[in-house]
């Protein structure tokens, strides 16, 4: 259940990003609150895989992987509507194929990125990566640049329309930034699974 949750709310933020190309005020208070569904989603799946016990390693990965193509089918999308400069997509792509390549590398020797078998030893690493507050403010500020850059550009005019613009190009670049401070321990301690992957390919090949 908990991967069905996943995988449905990554077709369904390809849904919302196509119809923001249609603009009709309407059309984008239905994507606004697709975005909400989205994002709430996204909480959901780990509740239920907890609650259910149906927390693994595939669960995991999929969680992340269906998290990253969720982000970037919308950072890009931002960026072709013109809401956000090209070097955002640009940074968080990058990000994102760097850290998951290493964390492939970890869970190849039994680490994931998060929870018990986390691959983050240090504790600053743990805390930047792994914590719940790092987690969470990433999360919420992600949260509320999706859902309110849409907001901000429905096409008419409406009260406050200034200060969601406002609050959500905030949290756009706080996004940005947590995303890239986020990644660095992650690159930082991946040093030993590259040693760790040496002495197997030595030992497979004596």
């Amino acid at each position: 259940m908990a991967n069905f949750i996943s995988i449905f709310r990554t077709i369904l933020s390809f849904i919302v990003v196509g119809i923001l190309f249609i603009e009709n005020d309407s059309v984008y208070i239905t994507a606004f609150i697709l975005t909400i569904i989205i994002i709430w989603m996204d909480g959901l799946d780990g509740y239920v895989a907890r609650k259910f016990n149906e927390t693994s390693k595939l669960g995991a990965v999929l969680d992340i992987l269906c998290d990253r193509i969720v982000e970037n089918v919308y950072w890009v999308s931002f960026s072709v509507l013109g809401w956000l400069p090209l070097w955002v997509p640009i940074v968080v792509l990058t990000r994102g194929i760097i850290t998951d390549g290493l964390r492939s590398l970890a869970l190849e020797q039994g680490y994931t990125a998060f929870g018990k078998t986390t691959m983050m030893e240090g504790k600053v690493g743990k805390f930047i990566v792994a914590s719940n507050f790092s987690r969470f403010s990433y999360a919420v500020f992600k949260a509320v640049a999706f859902a309110l850059l849409i907001a901000a550009h429905i096409p008419s005019e409406y009260e406050y329309k200034q200060i969601i613009s406002l609050i959500a190009y905030i949290s756009a670049y706080a996004s940005v930034f947590f995303c890239v401070i986020r990644g660095i321990p992650v690159i930082l301690e991946s040093k030993r699974f590259f040693a760790e992957s040496d002495k197997w390919i030595k030992k497979v090949s004596e």
